[in-house]
């Protein structure tokens, strides 16, 4: 935006380079190419996201059941983890033995977490499972699935924004390196009589 303005400022100005109009055209189509991209690419890529997601969402909610648990004993818990956020210990959840009966009518047994703090036998708690009774995941839903889509859809722009710039300054980078040359060669055909006096008379 600097070289942009800049040119602008002097584009009428004798001491104005090629290589200045160049860079300042190169700047230009790297801003365009961000305002135009990063909508684009951010969009589109959003709502493919979303529809995989919504795709899943609706997959999942037909494949995962929520089933009645029994605790049939409580599992001896290892010592509690520390949250690093509170400093207390985790205890919402224990690891206990329990019976349930599966969507598709088998009954399963096996040791599972449980969302009870003091378990005792014959408490009742609730899992999800998939149709044959294996324990699964609780199902995404949909506003965590949206999340989903916008976080990928605005790394998406954020990525294509840091490509184009990435090539704008390479391009730049490249164009300066040969001004430099250039400059380099000019001085070596005039260096051996700068200053003498009557050179280039």
């Amino acid at each position: 935006m600097h070289t942009i303005s800049g040119l602008w400022r002097w584009r009428g100005n004798p001491l104005r380079r090629p290589t200045d109009v160049a860079e300042a055209w190169v700047c230009l189509l790297a801003l365009l190419l961000i305002v135009v991209a990063m909508p684009v690419v951010g969009t589109v890529t959003g709502s493919a996201a979303q529809d995989s997601l919504r795709r899943s969402v609706r997959e999942q909610r037909n494949s995962r059941h929520l089933v009645t648990a029994t605790v049939l004993r409580p599992l001896a818990q290892p010592s509690p983890e520390a949250d690093p956020d509170t400093g207390t210990a985790r205890t919402s959840r224990s690891r206990v033995v329990a019976g349930w009966t599966a969507p598709d009518g088998t009954r399963r047994q096996g040791a599972v977490q449980a969302d009870v703090k003091s378990p005792r036998a014959g408490e009742h708690f609730r899992l999800w499972t998939d149709p044959s009774g294996r324990i699964t995941t609780r199902p995404l839903d949909p506003a965590t699935a949206r999340a989903h889509a916008v976080l990928a859809g605005f790394g998406a722009a954020v990525v294509a924004a840091g490509l184009v710039e990435s090539a704008r300054r390479l391009v730049v980078w490249r164009m300066v390196r040969r001004r430099y040359a250039s400059w380099d060669r000019a001085w070596d055909r005039a260096g051996p009589d700068w200053g003498k006096a009557g050179t280039g008379s």
